[in-house]
């Protein structure tokens, strides 16, 4: 079971959500793992703390021209629709920063002038924190593209009951990458309209994506229905509501769960989980 929990804006809550349910999960008896997709900036780690104890790098391949046997025919520009490639004159040059790794133009060169070489990206870290396995990733500092690493993280996922993924905001391309096999989606939002308004593009996404989906409605206060408002013209279900708490506020800036701080949340992540595992049976 794939469970992604995203958001349309940052500094929602996602992971708080994300790391919290991974330990209730765990804590009701199931293999869960962790996965912290939020490759351009992790913070997973700073809640669940875990034990690291395996590391690794991830690569992408890029071209690597033979002047000796180019001839600047252009086929390879033309081919890379990401402009990692360009002639000036007789000369093609590379941009390797551009380069998504997909190997088009190596195929494409007539005259076998193109071979690959592997480029660091990052690192994927994995290990244990208590019960709950953990596996993020880190992209390098000045790197553009995400997805690469997004999907050696993902790689990573065993044969488990239950994993966690905690994907990056926004409704892009990281996000799509983070999202799309997974069989259900939390979109965790707050009753703004910042928040609301950003839910909505990301709403549009799943339902592009095809993907099982509900939402948790963060920072919850009382008297303000704006989001049940929304949900209800959106045709959305809420599966919980986190209360907007001072303490929840003193957990987060600790770098403490507050399924462990904060009494009374255990409720909530119990209906979460289990508004999930509603949905996923029916």
């Amino acid at each position: 079971m794939k469970i992604a929990v995203a958001s349309g804006k940052g500094g929602t809550g996602k992971t708080t959500i994300s790391t919290n349910l991974a330990l209730y999960v765990a804590g009701q008896g199931y293999d869960t793992v962790y996965f912290d997709c939020d490759v351009e900036e992790p913070n997973g780690h700073l809640f669940l703390r875990p034990v690291i104890t395996k590391k690794e790098a991830s690569s992408i391949p890029v071209p690597v021209i033979d002047e000796s046997k180019c001839c600047a025919c252009g086929e390879c520009v033309r081919f890379c629709e990401y402009k990692a490639l360009v002639r000036l004159g007789k000369i093609v040059m590379v941009f390797p920063e551009l380069c998504h790794g997909c190997g088009g133009c190596t195929i494409g060169c007539p005259n076998h002038a193109i071979q690959e070489q592997e480029r660091e990206i990052g690192i994927i870290e994995a290990g244990q924190s208590g019960k709950v396995g953990f596996v993020h990733g880190r992209m390098n500092i000045g790197e553009a593209m995400s997805p690469p690493l997004i999907r050696d993280v993902l790689q990573q996922i065993p044969n488990k009951e239950v994993n966690i993924i905690d994907a990056p905001p926004g409704t892009s391309c990281p996000v799509i990458a983070s999202i799309r096999d997974t069989d259900f989606v939390v979109l965790v939002t707050e009753p703004t309209p910042f928040g609301l308004n950003d839910l909505g593009l990301a709403l549009d996404m799943i339902r592009e994506l095809g993907i099982p989906h509900g939402v948790v409605v963060n920072r919850a206060e009382d008297g303000n229905r704006d989001a049940e408002s929304f949900c209800e013209k959106r045709q959305v279900e809420i599966l919980a509501q986190i209360a907007d708490d001072r303490r929840i506020a003193e957990c987060y800036s600790k770098g403490e769960l507050i399924l462990i701080g904060v009494p009374g949340v255990q409720k909530r992540f119990e209906e979460l989980w289990q508004a999930i595992r509603k949905r996923l049976m029916a």
